[in-house]
């Protein structure tokens, strides 16, 4: 953008020998500075009414100027003050600062002179920029900073491309041509690269597009390795998605200082005496939470339970204003890959001090809970305490006490009252009747090289109900404790679904010949007996990823929009502050709504406040928006990292058989999913033989025109798998009896059909499955 000022020795200003009325230098220089569009020589030229040869008196004047280093020339032949930045121009966002975003000019050529960073005033409805967009803006200078006012947001395809440099088939001079083949399988083209660098075929790496559309080429500008090594997949999700995966130095010392604060055991509760037990899988990273109930000694409660859950007490290491804050709501929340975690707080206390070890004094926040005979919870409290963990124990560890198939010291002490007062859990929750979506979770194995072991689908224990009944019970209570106080809450919201979703559910629904009544109420208990009706159907997986499909997407925010999925009127998250923004806040406002602060570290090294601040509450909506925006981020970047596992681990079978289930159907073909694996391939229609075929849009359903072969969501068959590729997660499926297909270079692009006269609306002509796609 900005150049180095030149040091040259430039002739005298001709400001003498210019017509007469031309502007000065100091007009032309605040019509620069003042003008809401960019200023170039047109506009200059346009606003003081110049014509003929002024033009070319202008022309000479604005070269004077830049070569005095008054004025330099920016992006689309702008020009702006020496030093500062254009009136119009393009930023990226690049980082948060106490919920105001930051962004800098995307080009930025000043030698010596550090990129300005930039305040952006987002206006109408917020959050929707975050870190990473792009945008064009109009920016002023305000105080001692530059404030951005963004006009409107950019697409993301002059952002770096990430993929694999692959080579081309070879030419005459036995060099084939080098190709970008990209990661995300969203993208359909591969990209020549024009400039590899050192980068060879087979290198995973980062490029940069230059030129225009069409003809972008790629230009290599960091080589992140052999992307089948361990943690690569990973790695290509964060790349990908843009997610901070390193800490600032100062966040990373002040990560040490906290680790070394006292407990202050004097001013908590001390809960050491009290057998409290840890469950998490057996993979887990880090330990947030356990648990702890006995019968109730109160005649008052008879039949009834006390219970704990004693949550690590982040709020008392990561204070508000600190680096460590800042850093934990830029990343909003902690991100979980099969070879490797991206925490939301450095490791001194993720997996040190803020996780909950077996045997070791332990900060905590607990949440005292009283439960009747009937399961509803009919008190709580919050308290700061300090805990001793019992035990560690795994899903599958606690569930072979309990069952009586593995011995273990804690089953009377520990397990069996926490089994008895959640069976109490158990009947509040089966009268509140939420959404009951049995899915099966997708866990990657892999041994202690990174390599693949197995693929296989997580077991549901009761172990995992308990915890998250328990869990549920304490994030209602503290939502409800700060409703009481009047105090802000960090709601997790999940609205009922909308009605374009229940009329598409309707339509899906009665392609199985099942009603589904859309003048009734809707609620969680409407989808749970709809469900019943199924039964143990063929088709019942396919209808619950359906009606999944159907719910909104819950979020963060400080207004209550209760949440439809559990059938609650307040919810809010406090179970899990290492990995989530949203739990810290609700910890700090629990402090000030109840007293909870603890003296102030000696030194000044950290901020000694840790309840929630006035601007924390002011900004709550903001943050809400942002780190709602990370979550998202974060599932997608873990579900496409186990896609490319997944692939990876099938791989070694292409040219076997598989079963599969038809998960989606288009005009070019239809998606499929191996069972008990998960990952989605495409069947393109070309394969499928030389007949002609019908997409029956409403049916989902392809359709053979001669043979009446059908293809429908839902449908279990054998395919022979074709293709795995590892590198962007996608599968390729064909017919168990299709000839074999030599895998191209460039991939196979399935060609959508037209409408085809004389047929219902709701039936699309594909064409031949040779690939006669033409419109009628």
């Amino acid at each position: 953008m900005a150049s180095t000022q030149k040091q040259k020795k430039s002739a005298p200003p001709r400001d003498k020998v210019r017509p007469a009325g031309f502007p000065t230098r100091d007009q032309v220089m605040e019509f620069i500075t003042s003008s809401d569009q960019p200023a170039g020589k047109r506009e200059i030229a346009k606003a003081f009414g110049l014509k003929g040869q002024e033009k070319i008196a202008l022309k000479a004047l604005l070269k004077d100027m830049a070569d005095e280093g008054l004025i330099d020339i920016g992006p689309a032949r702008a020009f702006h003050k020496m030093g500062g930045v254009p009136k119009v121009t393009v930023l990226r966002i690049v980082d948060v600062d106490d919920t105001t975003l930051i962004a800098t000019p995307e080009r930025w050529e000043a030698e010596g002179q550090p990129a300005p960073r930039l305040r952006v005033v987002e206006r109408g409805k917020r959050g929707a920029l975050t870190i990473g967009d792009r945008i064009l803006a109009r920016t002023e200078e305000a105080g001692r900073g530059w404030v951005a006012h963004p006009m409107k947001k950019l697409a993301k395809a002059s952002e770096e491309l990430l993929g694999v440099v692959e080579e081309g088939p070879k030419e005459q001079n036995g060099v084939g041509k080098l190709w970008l083949r990209p990661v995300d399988k969203r993208i359909r083209r591969d990209t020549p690269i024009s400039d590899a660098g050192t980068a060879k075929p087979g290198d995973l790496v980062l490029a940069e597009p230059v030129g225009r559309p069409p003809r972008i080429t790629a230009r290599v500008t960091d080589i992140l390795g052999d992307p089948f090594a361990p943690r690569s997949f990973s790695l290509i999700a964060i790349h990908k998605h843009g997610i901070p995966h390193v800490f600032p130095e100062q966040a990373e010392e002040e990560a040490v200082t906290a680790s070394k604060l006292p407990l202050h055991e004097d001013k908590r509760e001390d809960l050491r005496h009290l057998p409290i037990v840890a469950i998490d899988p057996a993979d887990a990273r880090d330990h947030d939470d356990a648990v702890w109930a006995a019968p109730d000694d109160d005649p008052a409660n008879p039949g009834g339970y006390r219970a704990i859950v004693a949550i690590a007490d982040v709020s008392y290491y990561v204070r508000p204003g600190s680096a460590l804050d800042r850093e934990a709501r830029k990343r909003g929340n902690s991100v979980y890959f099969p070879d490797l975690v991206v925490p939301m707080l450095p490791h001194q206390l993720s997996s040190d001090m803020c996780s909950l070890r077996a045997g070791e004094d332990r900060a905590a926040m607990a949440c005292h809970l009283v439960v009747d005979a009937k399961g509803k919870v009919t008190s709580w409290r919050f308290s700061r305490a300090v805990i001793r963990v019992a035990a560690v124990l795994a899903y599958e560890g606690a569930q072979a006490a309990i069952d009586g198939v593995k011995e273990h010291d804690l089953l009377e002490p520990a397990l069996r009252p926490l089994w008895a007062c959640w069976a109490l859990l158990r009947k509040a929750r089966e009268k509140r009747d939420p959404l009951a979506l049995d899915l099966p979770e997708r866990r990657v194995v892999l041994d202690e090289w990174g390599k693949i072991t197995s693929v296989a689908v997580r077991e549901r224990l009761d172990a995992h109900m308990l915890i998250e009944d328990y869990m549920i019970a304490a994030n209602v209570a503290a939502a409800k404790a700060l409703e009481a106080k009047k105090a802000p809450v960090m709601y997790r919201d999940h609205e009922p679904p909308s009605r374009d979703k229940l009329v598409a559910l309707k339509d899906y629904l009665a392609t199985f010949d099942i009603d589904f009544a859309l003048g009734q109420v809707i609620k969680p208990s409407t989808f749970n007996r709809l469900i019943e009706r199924v039964g143990e159907a063929e088709e019942k997986p396919q209808i619950m990823e359906q009606i999944l499909r159907s719910q909104t997407q819950a979020y963060y925010s400080p207004q209550n929009m209760g949440h439809f999925g559990l059938a609650l009127g307040s919810y809010a998250h406090f179970t899990s502050p290492i990995r989530r923004y949203a739990d810290l806040l609700v910890h700090r406002a629990l402090v000030g709504a109840h007293g909870l602060e603890l003296p102030a570290p000696k030194g000044g090294a950290l901020p000694d406040r840790t309840a929630l601040s006035g601007e924390d509450y002011e900004n709550m909506g903001r943050v809400g928006e942002m780190i709602s925006q990370h979550e998202r981020r974060a599932m997608e970047a873990e579900r496409e990292t186990v896609d490319r596992y997944v692939a990876a681990f099938l791989a070694a079978h292409v040219g076997e058989l598989v079963e599969a289930r038809i998960t989606g159907v288009q005009n070019f073909g239809f998606f499929a999913t191996v069972e008990g694996l998960g990952g989605d391939g495409l069947v393109p229609v070309s394969t499928l033989g030389d007949e002609r075929f019908y997409y029956d849009e409403a049916a989902r359903a392809l359709e053979g025109v001669e043979s009446g072969e059908r293809y429908t969501v839902g449908q279990r068959l054998q395919l022979r798998l074709a293709e795995a590729d590892p590198i962007n997660g996608a599968l390729r499926f064909a017919l168990p009896d299709a000839p074999p297909q030599r895998p191209s270079f460039r991939k196979d692009r399935a060609r959508p059909g037209g409408i085809k006269r004389g047929r219902p609306a709701n039936i699309r002509h594909i064409g031949s499955a040779r690939g006669r796609h033409k419109k009628r």
